[in-house]
């Protein structure tokens, strides 16, 4: 079981706010993802002797999904809809870290094109092909669905919550607000959820990385129909495109390495933004940011950024 990540008190915008160090879990297993996977490392499947997943080639749940299966024993098959030519000819990043643990990445768009009559007619996802042509022929198989997004992540997440709460109860805070960039807002959820539910002082809020505040509030309800339990999202003002460059991401991911902890570049920048507009409103109310991990894929990041934008100010 992985617990009990370390909170340390973080200097950003003229104040402290505290960190929550989940990127410390653990040397293999850390972040965002293993929380949600927790579940699965913490109980016993008898007779699994495969997981499969998908995503995209560099995502962070490719590379979890891996670390996972490792320390299972199980074999790791993770679907994408493409890999593009130079992640296969210089391997880099979620993907060179998952492929050295073993997993298998399956390219469907070359499967499509080995059975054009076969698959070419029906618009396959990764998700379609898997229910439909891989599970039933392999019943020794746990499939976890994209990103961890499902009600399995309760479990971890909420292991999370308790960490957090006893901390706070320690600190004799009377209230917390609690902070994280999301992506389908799996985490937030639930941790929001639990506090809740607790009838706890400490309430979440969220940005949508990916997708804008209508499709994250949309991932919720499709979790918790219950809107009371759902966290805050908040916003710039500015609608950013997942996965693009921007200057302000890159300046902002410098400022806070700056403090000599590693940021990743795909979530924090946005997530830190977002904290500066806010943490003015707040007054002192005392606030904790949530590191999620992801360091990897900085290494497929990074390099786009210093390709567009030049080199960073900061030790890289």
């Amino acid at each position: 079981m992985l617990v009990n990540s370390p909170v340390e008190s973080f200097s950003f915008a003229g104040r402290e706010i505290f960190l929550k160090r989940d990127d410390l879990l653990h040397p293999a297993f850390s972040g965002n993802k293993a929380r949600k996977f927790a579940y699965f490392l913490d109980h016993d499947f008898a007779g699994v002797t495969k997981v499969i997943g998908h995503g995209s080639a560099q995502a962070n749940s490719l590379y979890s999904l891996s670390a996972l299966a490792k320390l299972k024993g199980w074999q790791c098959d993770f679907y994408v809809d493409h890999i593009a030519s130079h992640v296969l000819t210089l391997p880099t990043g979620n993907y060179a870290a998952a492929i050295a643990n073993g997993t298998q990445v399956i390219d469907l768009s070359s499967l499509i094109a080995a059975n054009p009559f076969l698959l070419r007619e029906f618009k396959w996802t990764c998700h379609d092909y898997i229910e439909h042509q891989v599970l039933a022929a392999e019943p020794d198989t746990l499939f976890i669905p994209e990103g961890g997004r499902c009600q399995y992540a309760e479990y971890g997440v909420s292991l999370l919550a308790v960490e957090i709460e006893t901390w706070a109860m320690q600190q004799g805070l009377t209230e917390l607000k609690v902070f994280l960039p999301a992506g389908t807002g799996t985490t937030a959820l639930f941790l929001n959820q639990y506090f809740v539910r607790k009838q706890s002082h400490i309430r979440v809020l969220t940005c949508a990385v990916v997708g804008g505040d209508e499709y994250l509030a949309q991932q919720f309800y499709e979790l918790n129909p219950n809107a009371a339990e759902h966290p805050q999202i908040l916003n710039v003002g500015k609608k950013y495109h997942f996965g693009k460059l921007y200057p302000e991401f890159y300046a902002m991911w410098q400022r806070i390495c700056a403090s000599g902890i590693q940021f990743e570049l795909l979530y924090d920048p946005l997530g830190f933004m977002v904290l500066e507009k806010y943490l003015p409103q707040w007054g002192a109310s005392p606030v904790m940011y949530i590191h999620q991990g992801g360091l990897l894929g900085n290494e497929t990041m990074l390099p786009r950024y210093l390709r567009k934008f030049g080199k960073s100010r900061t030790t890289l």
